[in-house]
């Protein structure tokens, strides 16, 4: 399989509390659903001693010309201050507040880890994320978290743009709309790269480090 040819990057998208904690501003209840497959990959991507990338969304005014359209947007401001940098609050699921831009404490990033932040749904748009990647040796993704029709999708196609062969995991991505997510699942497995569950991804790294300690 050729995202898995040489030296894969898990990317775990924006999976911070204000969108995946109960009774987060931005909550998206499919976003907890899929901790388990993400614990599981990103398991099995450690194990391997391959890179992972966490992107985490701050809150920023560069999408005020979509308020009227998005009504989400508003929630970015005050009091609400979903996704600023450095506000905290308390989540009916624990038990102490938490910074809401945090990756949430399941999938807690690790001191060698590349953690992006990204006012842009893109983690490719004006970051340093493709400069991260190369310095790591990286030559492909695989693309996790929330939401999937938005900043997953977005980060995904400008992988592409960027030449990285791209798989999308099907179950290890979250939604408020299941049907925009078969729609972009559909979309992105046409015309960008490949989709493929957890299970296969699991198997193929595991079938790739099999390989390389043969030798």
């Amino acid at each position: 399989m050729l995202v898995f040819a040489n030296r894969p990057a898990l990317v775990i998208v924006d999976m911070q509390n204000d969108f995946v904690r109960v009774g987060a501003p931005m909550e998206v209840p499919s976003a907890r659903a899929i901790l388990p497959n993400l614990v599981r990959i990103l398991t099995a991507f450690r194990a391997a001693r391959l890179p992972v990338v966490f992107t985490r969304f701050i809150a920023a005014p560069n999408y005020c010309h979509l308020q009227p359209k998005l009504s989400w947007l508003k929630l970015i401001e005050a009091p609400v201050n979903a996704c600023v940098r450095g506000h905290r609050r308390h989540y009916d699921d624990l038990d102490a507040e938490r910074d809401v831009t945090d990756v949430v404490d399941e999938l807690a990033p690790e001191a060698h880890d590349i953690v992006v932040d990204k006012i842009y749904f893109s983690g490719f748009h004006e970051s340093n994320l493709h400069g991260r990647l190369r310095t790591a040796g990286v030559d492909a993704l695989v693309m996790t978290g929330t939401l999937t029709e938005m900043c997953v999708e977005d980060t995904a196609r400008h992988a592409v743009h960027y030449a990285y062969p791209t798989a999308m995991i099907c179950d290890s991505v979250a939604s408020n709309v299941p049907d925009a997510q078969a729609a972009t699942l559909k979309a992105f497995g046409d015309n960008y790269g490949w989709v493929m569950d957890c299970a296969t991804a699991c198997a193929a790294i595991a079938t790739r480090t099999a390989a390389a300690e043969k030798g």
